[in-house]
């Protein structure tokens, strides 16, 4: 494993974080999400990604049973605000009311008293920034926080964020963004607006939910158990991935493996590998049913990708890669 700034702060994070969006506190039992942390650890992985509205916060809950025996100032703790996470009408959003109440009850399913980057979520239009960024100024005061960072914000958001945090002196470092060698969107706009406010990249999704697995075959039913097969049809999933389950999207990703097979890796590894060749990305999230898929994944972690090797993705690629940055969030 190795290790990079995040952003222009002095924190450093594993260039590989695992998360638990959709896996642990759902798909798999509670067991098996310990194996995947412990697996983490073992492989060099410091750095944990989770949300409140993950499996409707039982997701924290797991994490933070797994991690409690673990020396706290070892490790670097993500968790975000925003999507709801109850039935009442502040239950969301990034009220002043929400972030508070949102912010304590992650602490206690973590079971620690602080969170490393804490992101907004989502962008609220129905909060005044001024008082989202006041809220978390006062959570980094009192010790809760020490970081702040934002999930899918566009270039405009995060320049009005970013002199909101200077103004009131709130460490703002990180942008949590999906990027794939499919999906692109950041690189015109975000990617400038968050060097510019000195924020590093924590991306999400390297395998394009699973498209990039190779796992989905041309001209064959998709395979049992897998999320496409859940989940094909429902409007996030085809927002997210949709776009790419067709025949002659999965031919192309199909001629990346024995690319990746050139240089020693299995394809999930090469697409972490590429996310990592870019220096504006600080560390890149990979998720676990089985801490198997760990192991496999971290082997990504250190890969040195060429420019001629670079261009033969893009060729192969080219003309299903999603690119507008108006898809940002």
């Amino acid at each position: 494993m190795e290790y990079r700034k995040l952003g222009n702060s002095g924190l450093t994070v594993s260039e590989i974080s695992l998360g638990n969006w959709i896996t642990h506190g759902a798909q798999v039992d509670d067991g098996t999400a310990k194996a995947c942390v412990r697996a983490a650890l073992e492989a060099g992985i410091t750095t944990f990604d989770t949300a409140d509205v993950y499996s409707n916060t039982k997701a924290e809950t797991v994490l933070g049973q797994a991690l409690k025996e673990i020396r706290r100032e070892s490790i670097e703790l993500c968790t975000k605000v925003c999507h709801p996470t109850g039935s009442g009408h502040n239950d969301r959003g990034l009220s002043r009311k929400h972030i508070m109440e949102a912010c304590n009850a992650s602490l206690r399913r973590l079971q620690t008293d602080y969170i490393d980057v804490y992101y907004a979520h989502r962008y609220d239009p129905h909060t005044p920034l001024e008082e989202t960024f006041l809220a978390f100024a006062d959570l980094v005061r009192q010790g809760k926080v020490h970081y702040i960072g934002v999930s899918e914000w566009t270039a405009a958001q995060i320049a009005q964020g970013s002199a909101l945090a200077k103004e009131l002196r709130v460490p703002f470092i990180a942008s949590q963004p999906q990027y794939s060698m499919l999906w692109r969107v950041i690189e015109q706009e975000v990617v400038p607006a968050s060097t510019q406010a000195g924020l590093g990249q924590i991306t999400w999704s390297p395998l394009a939910q699973g498209i990039l697995s190779g796992k989905y075959i041309p001209d064959q039913e998709l395979p049992a158990g897998s999320r496409a097969a859940a989940e094909a049809g429902a409007p996030f999933f085809n927002n997210l991935a949709g776009q790419w389950l067709r025949d002659d999207v999965l031919i192309a990703v199909q001629q990346l493996i024995p690319l990746a097979k050139e240089i020693g890796l299995t394809l999930p590894q090469l697409a972490v590998a590429w996310v990592l060749q870019h220096p504006y990305v600080s560390s890149v999230i990979i998720g676990a049913s089985r801490p198997e898929q760990v192991l496999e994944n971290v082997k990504a972690a250190g890969v040195k990708l060429d420019r001629d090797f670079l261009s033969r993705i893009d060729e192969i690629l080219s003309e299903w890669i999603e690119r507008d940055p108006a898809r940002t969030g």
